[in-house]
């Protein structure tokens, strides 16, 4: 596994999201925030600007739902056009049930954890999920500033995977930048999700590419 790069299009111009999608061009994957101003107390866009976006692009569309009750609407994300979908733990009723219809719509499961969840009481699901999300900010609002308490936890999950021998990306969502990408790559990320980064810097494309190199190091790869 690679190191992997998911600009957020949080942080774009929502008018010109096709356009914007074209700019991270050399990205890995899009990332793609579902609020609902329930579980996270922000609205942001839905199931329809999902499918037009799978329609606008050929880059695989990772979606972050932040929402409640992801058990009934998680599987339309993959329908919608989604290659990865990620429901948050501390909203989801049947983690289990979910994943696996995801995985059974085609699509790559993942489980997110806010800042202050810990991993260790889902070891047992690590095997149903294809990624785990690391929130290094609390959910909700881009541009946040990246908490270096989730560092520890980062470290942590790569250890109960490596202990398993499960080949689960981790990734991380939150403040990631130039500044901050080494320490987590360190840690056994993998997966990196940027928004301000990338869609502020004059050359988005130059910045998937700087934040990649910079992760790689870190990792050894």
């Amino acid at each position: 596994m690679g190191i992997q790069i998911a600009p957020s299009i949080l942080a774009a111009d929502f008018a010109r999201l096709s356009e914007e999608a074209t700019a991270v061009s050399n990205a890995d994957w899009l990332h793609v925030d579902v609020m609902d101003n329930h579980f996270v107390p922000n609205l942001t866009l839905g199931m329809p600007v999902v499918e037009s976006l799978a329609k606008a692009t050929d880059m695989p569309l990772d979606c972050h739902l932040m929402i409640e009750d992801p058990d009934r609407w998680a599987p339309g994300y993959v329908e919608a056009g989604a290659s990865s979908v990620t429901f948050h733990i501390e909203a989801c009723r049947a983690p289990i049930r979910t994943a696996r219809e995801i995985r059974a719509k085609g699509a790559r499961a993942a489980m997110a954890l806010k800042p202050a969840t810990p991993i260790e009481p889902y070891e047992d699901l690590l095997g149903e999920l294809d990624m785990i999300l690391i929130m290094t900010v609390e959910p909700g609002f881009g541009g946040q500033k990246f908490l270096d308490v989730c560092v520890p936890k980062i470290r942590r999950t790569r250890q109960l995977l490596d202990k398993h021998g499960l080949d689960l990306w981790i990734e991380i969502d939150g403040g990631v930048s130039a500044d901050t990408i080494e320490r987590c790559a360190e840690a056994g990320a993998d997966v990196f999700v940027a928004g301000s980064a990338v869609y502020a810097a004059d050359d988005p494309n130059a910045m998937v590419e700087q934040l990649r190199g910079l992760a790689e190091q870190s990792a050894g790869r």
